[in-house]
This record gives C-alpha cells, sequence and structure tokens, in this order.
C-alpha cells in the first residue's frame, strides 16, 4: 500500500464519493448569457465526474461549457489552463482545447451560483472533428498517431511546476492499489471482483518493484479516445488534437503513455499488440527507459482495474443518472480484459523487443541448463524434422495434415534415428491453420521429441523449471518419456507463468524470453534461444521489414510492392498464402495462378522438363507444337496461328505490331482508363492514371483513346451506357476519314483495370464492325479476362458475341510462368514478315509450353471453368447482399471470379472513397485476406482469386469484408 499522501488540491482518499453535477440544460444556459454574452443552446456530452455541454449558437458550435465537480480547487482549474496552453506552445501542429477568453475582457471561468450551490463554470474551446468515442476499430496508423500526441503532451508538460498539480485523484496510478481496494466492494459480480483485485495486486507488485526510479512529472493522465480529436482528409479521420484537462496532475510521466494505450484495448479487434503502434510513436518522440518499459503494462492493468471498480462505483453513487459513466461499465471491462489476456512479463518482453531496450534479468542472456536422460540417446543420430514453411514436407497442402509431425517422426525412427525432434523458436507451418481471421500459435517455446527408446528426463540444477507434457497438455510428472510418442518439453523461468508450448508471433518475443532451449540442454544441435536455424524471425514483422529495406536498395523503386508494411510471404497453396510467421492469408487477388499456389501437377511438369531440356522455341521440339495447337484450337475460327511470347505486355505489344503490320498504318484507337502492359506499344495504349497519373498527357499521336464505356459512372450511365458503342464507331469513321484510318482498335473484353466492369451489350459488335470498315483489326486483349475467368465463356469477347482478329493472352497461361501468346490467322501472321522476323527466347520454350499445356490440363480436369461460373455466382450474390446493408458499396460488378466492389461516399455523387478503400484493404490483410484496389479512383476491390477458389474461401472474404465495414478500418 501507498502511504497517506497530503495534498492542498483535491484529495480522492479524503472526498469520497463524487457525485457529477447534474444542472438543468436551461440554468446553464442563463449562466452563458449572463456571463459570457452569449444565446446558446446546449447539448449534453458524456462526463465520468463533470458536467459537459456543446454550446452551439445559430446551429454553429461556440465551445464547450464545462461544469466542473464541487471538489476541485480554482488553482486546480487554473493549472488545467496552464497545461493546455503549454501544450499548444510546444505543439503549434496540434490542435488543443484551450479555455476561451472573449477579446472583450470576458472571464475564462466563473463560479456561479447554482440550484446545486456555488460551481465553477467554464467556456472551453470547441475542436470540430470529433473524438474517436465508441468501439470502431482503429486503424495501426490511428494508433500511432495517439502515441504521438501523448509524447508531445509528455515533453511538453516536462518541467511544468504549478501549485494546483498538488492533488490526489482516484486516475493517479501512483495511487492505483488504494484506489481498488477502496473500491472494489462496488463490484457486484464476486468473480469479477476476484479477477480484478488479484490482477491488480499483481500489477502493483511489479510496478513497486521499479517505482523508485520511475521519474514524476506533470501529465495529462486522460489522453484517451475520448479526448483526441480528430480531422477528416478524404474518407479518413486522423487524431491531431487534445481535449479534457480536468486530470492534469503530477505523477509517473510513464503513465500518460500507460493510459493512453489501455483506451486502445476496447476497440473493435484490438488486443494487446494492438497498442505497439502508439508505444513505438511515443518512444520515438519521448524514449521509454527500461524500467518504464518494465512498468508500463503492470500499469495498463492497473488503469483497466481502476476503471472497472470506480465505473461501478460512479453508477451506483449517480443512482442511474449518469449515463456515460453506465454506458462506459462494458467497455472498461473489455479494456480490462484484454489488458489482463497476456501475462505483464510477456507483454513486457514484446514491447522491449519492439521498441530495441534491453530489459536484462530474466529476458537478457538464457542460463546454461542440463537435461540428464536415461538410459540416453545418441545425439549423432538425431533427426531434427522439419515443418517451417521452406521444408519440402509441407509441400501440397501436406502442412495441413494433422498426422504430419507424427508421420515423419516415426519414419525418422524407423530409418534409424535415436530421437526426432522439432525445434524452438521456428514458426511451424504444420501449426497453421487456413481462413482464420487472427494469427494462430505457430512459434514453439519449447521442443517436440520422439525417443526410440523410452527415456527418463531430470533436469540439473534449480534455476529453470523442465516441463514435460503430452500432446493433450497433461504433464508427465515423473519425467518418464515412452518410446516413438511425442513429448513436448519447455525449460520455463522458475517464478515465470506457465508459458504455452505454441504461442502466436505477435507476442514470441515475450514468451520466448521466459524459456530457455532444452535442445540445447539435452545435448541436441543448439539452435539459440528464439533463434530460427533458417534465418527466419519468430515474428514476420521485423524479417518482413528487414527485406523491405533491402529490396529498396537493390530493387528499383518504381517496381512498386503490396501494403506499405507487408508481410514476407514465402509459400503459396491453392488460394492461400502464407507469411515466415506461418500466418496464412487468403489471396483474392492472384489471377496470375487460376490453379492456385503451388500446384503439384505443374510443378513436377516443369520440374521434369527443366531436368530434360530448355532451350528456345527455334529448335525442333514437340511441346512446343502441342501446346500451341490446343491453344489455337480453343480460339474461333479463323483464328488458328499462334505467336508465343513471355508476358502480357508483350502479347499486348506484339498484337498491335501485327496490326500494324497487316494493314501498313500505324494508328490504334483504345480506351481510357485502360492499362495493356509496360512495352513501349502497350504502354502507349495504356491510359490508366492509377497507373501512370501521365498517361492522358504522354500518349503519342498515333494513339487515339476514346471513353471507357463505363455504365456506373462514366460519361453516360445506366440506359445511357449504349451510346458509347456509336460513338466510338463514329470517331474511328472520323479517323479515316481525316487520313488516319487505325490500324486496329485495341480493348479488354471486360473491362479488368477498372474494375471488372462488363462492357455494355453490342458494345464490342458495333466497334468491331466500324473498325472492320475502314481496313482495320480488331485486337481483343484477353489477359485478365481470358481463361474461363469469366465463368460461362472461356474467353471475354464470347461474352459479347463477336470475334477479334488478334488475341493477345497471358498471366493465366502459365499459372505464374512466363508465358503469353497473340492468336490470330494465318493470313494476318504472315504479314509480319514484312517487319523482319519474331522471337522470344523463353517464349514457347520446352519448359513454358509445357507449363501451359499442365495449365489446360488443369482446366479440364479440374473443373475450373465451371468453378469460376459457379463460385463466382455464388460470391457475387453474398457481396451484392453485403451491399445492400453497406452504403459504401456503390455496385458490385462483374461476372465469374472476375468481380469489382466499388467504393462511394455518396451514391448519388458517386464520390470515390479512394483513401477508405485503401484502408479496408490494409484492414483486410490483418484479418487474413489479400486485396489490393484498382480503377482510376483507387476505389474498386479487384476480387480475381485463383480459379480454385472454394465456397468456404468465398465465404471469407465476404465474412471479413462484412467485419470491416461494420467494426470499421
Amino acid at each position: 500500500m501507498t502511504g497517506t499522501v497530503r495534498a492542498s488540491g483535491f484529495d480522492f482518499f479524503s472526498a469520497g464519493e463524487l457525485p457529477a453535477p447534474n444542472l438543468p440544460a436551461a440554468e446553464v444556459a442563463a449562466i452563458v448569457r449572463e456571463h459570457w454574452g452569449l444565446d446558446v443552446a446546449l447539448e449534453p456530452l458524456g462526463s465520468q465526474q463533470d458536467q459537459n455541454f456543446l454550446a452551439t449558437a445559430g446551429g454553429t458550435p461556440v465551445g464547450v461549457v464545462k461544469i466542473t465537480n464541487p471538489a476541485f480547487t480554482a488553482a486546480e482549474l487554473d493549472a488545467q489552463d496552464h497545461a493546455a496552453s503549454r501544450i499548444a506552445a510546444a505543439a503549434p501542429q496540434l490542435r488543443i482545447a484551450t479555455t476561451t477568453r472573449a477579446g472583450d475582457g470576458t472571464p475564462r471561468s466563473v463560479v456561479a451560483e447554482t440550484g446545486e450551490g456555488p460551481l465553477a463554470i467554464r467556456l472551453l474551446e470547441y475542436l470540430p472533428g470529433g473524438t474517436l468515442t465508441g468501439g470502431a476499430h482503429l486503424s495501426p496508423a490511428v494508433v500511432a498517431r495517439i502515441g504521438e500526441l501523448a509524447g508531445h503532451a509528455s515533453l511538453a508538460l516536462a518541467g511544468f511546476e504549478h501549485p494546483g498539480l498538488d492533488r490526489v485523484l482516484q486516475w493517479d496510478l501512483r495511487h492505483a492499489d488504494r484506489v481498488v481496494d477502496l473500491l472494489a466492494h462496488y463490484h457486484p459480480d464476486e468473480a469479477k471482483r476476484a479477477m480484478v483485485t488479484d490482477a491488480a495486486a499483481r500489477a502493483w507488485a511489479d510496478v513497486q518493484a521499479v517505482a523508485a526510479d520511475l521519474p514524476v512529472q506533470a501529465v495529462h493522465l486522460d489522453l484517451t479516445d475520448d479526448n483526441v480529436v480528430c480531422t477528416t482528409e478524404r474518407g479518413i479521420r486522423m487524431p491531431d488534437g487534445m481535449i479534457d484537462f480536468g486530470d492534469v496532475t503530477a505523477s509517473w510521466a510513464v503513465s500518460e503513455l500507460a493510459i493512453t494505450i489501455s483506451s486502445v484495448l476496447h476497440h473493435a479487434g484490438a488486443e494487446p499488440a494492438s497498442v505497439l503502434p502508439a508505444v513505438r510513436a511515443f518512444h520515438g518522440l519521448r524514449p521509454l527507459s527500461p524500467v518504464e518499459v518494465a512498468a508500463l503494462w503492470p500499469l495498463v492493468v492497473l488503469r483497466g482495474a481502476v476503471l472497472v471498480v470506480s465505473g461501478e462505483q460512479q453508477v451506483q453513487i449517480d443512482g442511474g443518472a449518469n449515463a456515460y459513466a453506465a454506458a462506459g461499465v462494458e467497455r472498461e471491462w473489455r479494456m480490462f480484459e484484454q489488458a489482463t489476456s497476456v501475462p505483464s512479463e510477456v507483454m513486457t518482453g514484446v514491447i522491449a523487443d519492439a521498441l530495441g531496450v534491453p530489459l536484462g534479468g530474466r529476458a537478457g542472456a538464457p542460463k546454461a541448463h542440463r537435461i540428464e536422460t536415461s538410459p540416453g540417446f545418441d545425439p549423432a543420430r538425431a533427426a531434427r524434422l522439419d515443418v517451417s514453411i521452406t521444408s519440402d514436407d509441407v509441400d501440397a497442402g501436406a502442412w495441413l495434415d494433422p498426422e504430419l509431425e507424427d508421420r515423419l517422426a516415426l519414419r525418422a525412427l524407423d530409418a534409424g534415428a535415436s530421437v526426432a525432434w522439432l525445434e524452438r523458436g521456428t514458426p511451424r507451418l504444420s501449426a497453421s491453420r487456413i481462413r482464420s481471421a487472427g494469427s494462430t500459435a505457430t512459434v514453439p517455446t519449447g521442443v517436440d521429441v520422439w525417443f526410440a527408446e523410452a527415456q527418463h528426463l531430470q533436469s540439473v540444477g534449480d534455476d529453470a523449471r523442465l516441463v514435460i507434457e503430452t500432446t493433450d497438455g497433461a504433464t508427465i510428472l515423473d519425467g518418464t518419456v515412452p518410446s516413438r510418442q511425442r513429448a513436448r518439453i519447455r525449460l520455463e523461468m522458475p517464478d515465470a507463468p506457465r508459458v504455452p508450448h505454441l504461442v502466436r508471433p505477435e507476442y514470441a518475443p515475450g514468451w520466448l524470453a521466459l524459456t530457455e532451449d532444452p535442445a540445447a540442454a539435452m545435448g541436441l544441435e543448439d539452435a539459440g534461444p528464439g533463434t530460427p536455424v533458417r534465418g527466419y524471425s519468430t515474428t514476420g514483422g521485423a524479417d518482413a521489414s528487414e527485406l523491405v529495406a533491402r529490396r529498396e536498395r537493390a530493387f528499383a523503386e518504381v517496381q512498386e510492392h503490396y501494403y506499405a508494411a507487408p508481410p514476407r510471404i514465402e509459400r503459396g497453396w491453392r488460394e492461400h498464402l502464407v507469411g515466415t510467421d506461418g500466418r496464412v492469408y487468403l489471396d483474392m487477388v492472384n489471377n496470375v495462378t487460376p490453379l492456385g499456389h503451388g500446384h503439384p501437377g505443374l510443378a513436377a511438369a516443369v520440374a521434369k522438363q527443366l531436368r530434360t531440356l530448355n532451350t528456345n522455341s527455334r529448335f525442333n521440339y514437340g511441346a512446343v507444337v502441342e501446346f500451341s495447337e490446343r491453344l489455337a484450337a480453343l480460339a474461333p475460327d479463323p483464328l488458328d496461328t499462334v505467336f508465343l511470347v513471355n508476358s502480357g505486355s508483350e502479347a499486348t505489344d506484339l498484337a498491335i505490331r501485327v496490326a500494324m503490320a497487316a494493314t501498313g498504318r500505324r494508328d490504334i484507337v483504345s480506351l481510357l482508363e485502360a492499362y495493356h502492359g509496360w512495352t513501349y506499344a502497350s504502354d502507349a495504349v495504356s491510359t490508366s492514371v492509377a497507373d501512370n497519373p501521365n498517361a492522358l498527357a504522354t500518349r503519342p499521336d498515333w494513339v487515339h483513346p476514346i471513353d471507357a464505356p463505363n455504365p456506373f459512372r462514366g460519361v453516360h450511365r445506366g440506359a445511357d451506357a449504349a451510346r458509347y458503342a456509336p460513338e466510338a464507331a463514329d470517331r474511328i469513321r472520323g479517323l479515316a476519314a481525316s487520313g488516319r484510318p487505325p490500324a486496329g482498335f485495341i480493348a479488354e473484353t471486360f473491362s479488368g483495370n477498372a474494375g471488372g466492369i462488363p462492357l455494355p451489350d453490342g458494345y464490342l459488335t458495333e466497334v468491331y464492325a466500324a473498325v472492320r470498315e475502314v481496313g482495320g483489326l480488331a485486337i481483343a486483349d484477353e489477359v485478365q479476362a481470358g481463361y474461363g475467368r469469366l465463368g460461362n465463356w472461356f474467353w471475354g469477347f464470347e461474352q459479347q458475341g463477336v470475334v477479334p482478329d488478334v488475341i493477345a493472352v497471358a498471366k493465366a497461361a502459365g499459372n505464374g510462368y512466363p508465358l503469353g501468346a497473340v492468336i490470330t490467322t494465318r493470313e494476318i501472321a504472315a504479314r509480319y514478315r514484312t517487319q523482319g522476323y519474331f522471337f522470344s527466347s523463353t517464349g514457347g520454350s520446352p519448359a513454358s509450353s509445357v507449363a501451359g499445356l499442365t495449365v489446360l490440363d488443369a482446366f479440364r480436369d479440374e473443373r475450373l471453368q465451371q468453378n469460376a461460373a459457379e463460385t463466382g455466382a455464388y460470391l457475387k450474390g453474398r457481396l451484392e447482399a453485403l451491399a445492400e446493408r453497406h452504403p459504401l458499396i456503390g455496385i458490385v460488378h462483374g461476372l465469374g471470379l472476375y468481380l469489382g466492389v466499388e467504393f462511394v461516399r455518396d451514391r448519388a455523387t458517386l464520390e470515390p472513397a479512394t483513401e477508405e478503400t485503401a484502408a479496408i484493404c490494409d484492414r483486410l490483410l490483418a484479418l487474413g485476406v489479400i486485396m489490393q484496389p484498382t480503377g482510376d479512383h483507387q476505389n474498386v476491390l479487384k476480387v480475381k482469386p485463383p480459379l480454385i477458389v472454394t465456397r468456404e474461401s468465398a465465404d471469407f472474404f465476404v465474412d471479413m469484408l462484412d467485419r470491416v465495414l461494420t467494426e470499421g478500418w
């Protein structure tokens, strides 16, 4: 317990109950009129112990009227005003709610006679934009910003002294033990009350261990989600100011951050690791010392405990009149529940690791320890198993088999191993699961062993706790491990909480700091404390960020990557991608791999071909002929001749050059908002400003873009979309009449880059007729829409009921292997001779041709086109149902598994929700879904998953999107 503290100001422990003022709004309005000369309307605002109103005049906010609890002195109010002014001066980029004072000398505050006696009343500056009050999800960027605000407050208030800081508040965590003891009996639930008092006692002991070294200074002490104000820019709210200085006092400096991050914990999707961006941001401005790091999470637990008991007390003493306090009871319990969901020792280790702050003691180098085995085993014949993401043994989805580890171990024993074992610290893919909204526990804190002969294990020394468990978590008390059965072995610090055998990557640094490596203690190869042997970090974050840094040093910056902080992806299986920490993501955007990732048949076929022959297409071998024949057979008559290339860019580039050669012309008509590739010709006809902001200003004079036939947000909408085709035809005829007849017209047969938007019915029929009428060719860009993605049609142009003169295709053709094609007629292809010969080194190579053949076999054998039709229709139906409940969804575009979810801020104006779309994609990533925006406004989700995607995965995607749109992003 802390000793008795005498304060010149308010003393909570002397005051006892603290009922909030409850003046009628009319009485308050009269006081404002008398003292500030303002006629205002008042809207009640919440407060725990004061009374607040938003004052408006003529509908415009003019300030916040604060009726201070009569227990607080004038000196305390003056200290609050000075603290606000001090932060405003030190951080002018922030908005700070200072006390207003009119130019004619009207007072900052008054003491007015009221129906409840004399009360101090202030008119505070109104800061527009609202706060983060409520339970909506807070993005990492928002969490970081509130940590930054706390850092600015802490820096500004350092050295601030004032008599009004001499007060004893129930929110001052230096008195948390006394507050909990005093108020715990108010909690009506005996079990919850015990949880609070027990957790508070443990946390208080942790804080007291370092309390003497914790710096004390003036603090805001209530810089929570309720008290940070936001500016909304382009749909995204970001904190940039602070209000409510009523709790300003002197306390432990680190309390500022503890109170701030505790308020994050009740928000949707929040957990202890969610506060790390705030901790990093605070530390970046005002570095935390090792003792402050050690105290931080116990203080968060104490804050949660104080809020729970204080909230219950306030509800009872206000007799139900304080709606704000009543509404906070559930929220405060969630904060406490989250604060105690991970042991303080673990969170302290996680925070120290995130900041790079050494703690010493238990977080330092592990002690040498020994485990004796009897009768013993031969370490030279030990077989270390590998179920990490790089292991061949987890190929082809084997990691989803719950018997995989046992099967590998028994196979090793049968081959003569004395023991088979899985190391500590390296994430195990075999422990991960698909379609999970959160990470799964993949990081082992100990080792798993299978002995060829039964062994008795005994620890030597008393500096660690030897734990031996069966797979169901039962402890083997006598230390005897049966032969050929798995045992889980850990060395835990003797005074640490019990450690799970597998932990989530986010918390692995904290848990691993509480253990030693049993492998080294048993004489097996020492993998090091928490150091994975294959170079992957136990948490994916540091590993991924280091790789991004390396990428930026060696890889041209213009070659962008998805996400600002992308996970490191090193494995895929079907419609799933796997990070180095074992986290599995649902891939809903990767139309490069219609067969899915890690397809065994494709891998085997290409590997076999690479072992036998891989050269260029000028040699005579069978694969290039067979693939060309089968690809040509899939095209409608009269298209019968194939060019093979490496990519979609090369395919569209060659298609344009073929048209130019065949017609002897150079002009090309293309569509706006389109992307066709990065080579000279394919880039020339690309007009997407999302891919190139200067696209429209840098087109060569031989490219003639026409309106994108977008019936949702284009120049002609709805039924008027029928005007696009005749206008395009007129433009083509006009070019011919002006002496510049086009060589061809190129368009995606489905507006993929714009968001998976079907062309208006009959569009290509009329436009193709017009270009042929003037002697040009019709070029179909099928790079994205082709190969069955639309479900009911193999080629996108079939949906329009037309046949082009030239088809460009890639992406799906090789399932990620570099392969593209141009398909045309023998006559048109022959005219390309006027340009010389054509050659592609790897286009049509034996390996790429075999890849193409294997993909076509899989389309046939695995019914991918049918799945695109059936699962695509199901997915679109679910997305359309989602649009009925979420007005941000303007429309769901597309067919088959080529869909687009377009977000708008207003369904009438169709204002694009660009920033919201990016934020939604970031939140989906956190929930285990890979998704990216597309379209010129980057406000459309491009839903183009591998064609093997299942209904279960479609449901997971929609459920997570629903969650994001409900909880926030």
